[in-house]
């Protein structure tokens, strides 16, 4: 039985906020980053160290967390994971130095792994096909609302107190929506429960092609992101000589533009469904528009400030429409059975492909190499995932699976 409008639309707007919150959570390191050097010495070396702590921890759960998904279901996983990450959250406010920082970001990554997993389950179970990338991009959307939070509040939470009070104001919200979830959610369920379907062993699902292209696409498009969400702040100390106050004026700018792309990407998608163009073309027509922008981030260190806050803002816009169509793919291509696990293995790729280029950036600048030749790489990795992409899904269609077992 379909889910009613009202009822599906409410579930992605409680996932949206879910989503905000854990990149809010996300940016409290980033943000602060100048601040807590002040009474914590970090490298470049070692903040791409606490960024791979996270991302270790983030890959491990989500592969790990999509398949806990699909066993224990959406509502009561997603409760367990917000809590998870919201009170290792605020365990960055105890921390007494560099090794108690880097445990309370693996602790946080464990818990934020789960967060896209349960998204693309949510997403499968609740919306038909051709709605289903626009919820995807509404979810993603939340990656930016939450980003363009951050700057400004976290500047003011520094200005009227002290960086600690950061983390822990952020836990408290997660805390909060994790009680708003168990009671919405129980009120919109109205269809009535359905016996599982059979589970599909990841062995089996590591024998597509498809989850290969996926996991590869999103290892190298993540490796981006994640340099832009994790490097842009200090980039902004670093590079460009701001202080905490002009980062929190212009810094919410390049994640607005990455929530619209979260929204064009999936409403262009699903226009160009509506207007008759199979699935297959409309995620990878949209899928490289997205990516044909990426390579114009090179221009950045050139660029007056003015400039390369435009640049940022357009690199943004493609990554977040580029990912909120390649978490559509999982539904798109994989059994509901299956959804969780798959998004679990892309997110993984991701994550990994994060941890280890922030190595590669720490070891650069700390060694002279400099952003202008980071900005280099980056530019190139959409442009090969697409091409991945091409190669590893030739079309864009329900998979055929038989003789699942439990």
């Amino acid at each position: 039985m379909r889910k009613t409008g009202s009822g599906r639309w409410g579930i992605a707007g409680l996932i949206t906020v879910a989503i905000a919150i854990s990149y809010f959570d996300r940016q409290t390191l980033p943000v602060a980053i100048q601040t807590i050097q002040r009474e914590i010495p970090i490298s470049n070396t070692q903040f791409s160290q606490l960024q791979l702590a996270f991302l270790i921890a983030y890959a491990l759960m989500y592969a790990g967390g999509g398949r806990l998904i699909d066993w224990l279901g959406t509502r009561t996983s997603f409760a367990a994971i917000m809590t998870w990450w919201s009170l290792a959250c605020a365990s960055h406010g105890v921390a007494a130095g560099f090794r108690s920082l880097t445990a309370s970001r693996f602790l946080l990554g464990m818990g934020e792994g789960g967060g896209f997993p349960a998204a693309t389950k949510a997403v499968a179970e609740w919306f038909p096909v051709r709605e289903r990338s626009t919820a995807m991009g509404m979810i993603n959307a939340g990656t930016a609302v939450g980003s363009v939070a951050a700057p400004p509040a976290i500047a003011a939470i520094l200005y009227a107190s002290n960086w600690r009070w950061v983390f822990f104001l952020a836990g408290t919200c997660g805390l909060i929506w994790t009680l708003w979830w168990m009671r919405s959610y129980s009120r919109v369920t109205t269809a009535p429960a359905q016996a599982p379907a059979p589970s599909i062993p990841w062995i089996r699902l590591l024998g597509y092609q498809q989850v290969w292209g996926l996991v590869l696409a999103k290892f190298l498009s993540d490796s981006a992101w994640y340099f832009y969400l994790f490097w842009l702040p200090k980039y902004l100390y670093d590079a460009r000589g701001f202080d905490t106050r002009q980062v929190g004026y212009y810094a919410w700018i390049p994640y607005a533009a990455s929530g619209v792309g979260s929204l064009a990407g999936g409403w262009f998608s699903s226009r160009l469904m509506r207007g008759g163009a199979t699935v297959n073309a409309a995620r990878k027509v949209a899928l490289g528009a997205s990516a044909a922008v990426m390579p114009l981030i090179i221009f950045v260190t050139r660029a007056p400030v003015e400039m390369a806050i435009v640049l940022f803002s357009i690199a943004f816009f493609g990554q977040q429409s580029w990912s909120t169509l390649v978490m559509t793919l999982p539904a798109d291509l994989f059994p509901q059975s299956a959804v969780g696990s798959v998004a679990g293995m892309v997110g993984f790729g991701g994550a990994v492909g994060g941890g280890v280029f922030g190595l590669v950036v720490g070891y650069m600048l700390d060694h002279g190499f400099g952003y202008g030749a980071v900005f280099g790489i980056v530019g190139t990795f959409h442009v090969i995932a697409f091409c991945v992409i091409l190669l590893s899904v030739r079309v864009v269609r329900p998979i055929a699976f038989s003789g699942a077992t439990s």
